[in-house]
């Protein structure tokens, strides 16, 4: 495609395709969505439950990195299984990272001690990042492009549904039994829906011409480079005084010299077509999930709302980002890709604008529990709409490449933002909170803004 070309949102004048449970769909259809919510959930299950692994292995010193290093882990395997994809096809990622995925679930289920935890973190994030991106390519292998909306929404759903009930799942099964479990139980699920969806995936390599190429090329090299900087951002943004401010510099200053090499020419600066699409991908996330998690903090410390009260925000705006992905599943859609990624755009900043004004007491919190709905909606709308171009602006052989380039583009600013907002929320809250919480909201906003000026450009 040109870089000025306008994909084609109506399907009107196409046959009917069928629907994706449809019998030549449905087992691989079924698996891989059953597959994306369990790695949703255990990821928002083990949220949950860190707080107490950290105390019965003795190893708070160690929790940031329990969470940072999985993620830099995921970032070069994303590089990966995206060449690995177009060179070999996608089956062969998908396999080998399920079983990572589940190999590093057991080592942390089992762990002796917090050390061992973490190296089964970081396999098993390993194991999530082949995973993600090929399941984006058997989509663009196996599903005709009049189908794909409906199955990226089915995605969105697949880890909008565990946001719902994984925490309380987790709570319980913390509070109550053993929190091993929310480690162990992952894997004797996801076994069955691998199978499932095994028979699905019979034909994903079978246009696939192999072609000789190293995986640990110069880009895999890049991707050890940035996520380190995304290692030592994760962690740098959980310190306090001097040491966090020299850790996130050297962070951004990693994911600052590597990231560009790793993405699309021209995603930096929005240029037309793929690359606004990719910086898209990364400002929606980034401003999505910077925000979300000073909602809650907002809530229970200056409204004084209990937990689980504070906890029904996010219930809200999951409940609107699966209207919307179901929305935008369906076929002929009124307006074109651009008009609805503005749109949610405007949602997101709309959302973060409203949740900010009831940081005063007189607004009734129900106000920015509502608005934040809003910036679900937004959310539900730009993420599958944008998962959808970045297979339409992709040749065959590019497809593993572009898949990797749109989750890595996710992962790398998601975590630049959320350890940036972090840093600077905790040296200005201390001198005055509503200052901070400004700052904390007011970077996710310029972010869905620069995304409204991105989604003109795709």
């Amino acid at each position: 495609m040109t870089a000025t070309a306008e994909p084609s949102a109506d399907l009107a004048s196409t046959p009917k395709p069928p629907g994706v449970l449809a019998p030549q769909y449905r087992a691989l259809t079924v698996g891989m969505v059953a597959l994306i919510t369990l790695i949703a959930f255990e990821s928002l299950a083990v949220t949950t439950a860190m707080p107490t692994v950290a105390e019965a292995l003795d190893g708070l010193p160690l929790y940031a990195l329990a969470f940072g290093g999985p993620l830099a882990s995921s970032v070069v395997a994303m590089v990966v299984s995206g060449t690995w994809s177009d060179l070999k096809g996608p089956t062969r990622p998908l396999w080998y990272g399920t079983a990572w995925f589940l190999l590093g679930l057991l080592i942390a289920g089992l762990a002796p001690t917090m050390e061992v935890l973490v190296v089964g973190r970081v396999i098993q994030g390993f194991g999530g990042g082949l995973v993600t991106v090929a399941l984006y390519v058997v989509v663009g292998h196996l599903y005709p492009p009049a189908l794909r909306p409906r199955i990226f929404a089915a995605f969105a759903a697949g880890w909008v549904v565990p946001s719902l009930v994984g925490p309380a799942i987790a709570g319980v099964i913390v509070e109550h039994t053993d929190w091993r479990i929310v480690f162990l139980a992952v894997p004797v699920l996801a076994v069955p829906a691998a199978l499932v969806m095994r028979p699905g995936l019979a034909g994903a390599n079978s246009e696939t011409v192999e072609r000789s190429g190293s995986l640990w090329d110069r880009r895999a090299l890049w991707a050890v480079a940035a996520a380190a900087g995304v290692g030592v951002l994760s962690y740098g943004g959980q310190q306090h005084g001097v040491s966090q401010a020299v850790l996130v510099l050297l962070g951004l200053a990693g994911v600052a010299a590597f990231a560009p090499k790793l993405l699309p020419r021209g995603t930096f600066r929005i240029g037309h077509g793929l690359p606004a699409v990719i910086a898209l991908r990364g400002l929606v996330a980034a401003a999505g999930f910077g925000a979300e998690v000073f909602l809650p903090l907002m809530l229970t410390r200056e409204r004084g709302l209990s937990p689980s009260y504070a906890g029904l925000v996010l219930t809200v705006s999951a409940l609107s980002w699966t209207a919307a992905s179901w929305y935008r599943g369906r076929p002929k859609q009124p307006f074109s890709h651009s008009v609805f990624l503005q749109a949610g755009m405007i949602s997101i900043v709309l959302g973060i604008v409203t949740a900010t004004l009831t940081l005063n007491p007189h607004v009734p919190v129900a106000v920015g529990i509502l608005g934040w709905g809003l910036t679900g909606l937004g959310m539900g709308t730009v993420f599958p709409t944008a998962s959808v171009l970045v297979l339409e602006y992709s040749s065959r052989e590019e497809q593993g490449a572009n898949s990797s380039a749109m989750q890595l583009s996710d992962a790398l600013a998601t975590a630049t933002v959320l350890a940036v907002g972090g840093s600077l929320f905790a040296a200005i809250e201390p001198h005055s909170p509503a200052a901070a919480y400004l700052t904390a909201f007011g970077l996710p906003a310029l972010l869905a803004l620069i995304g409204v000026f991105a989604g003109r450009r795709v």
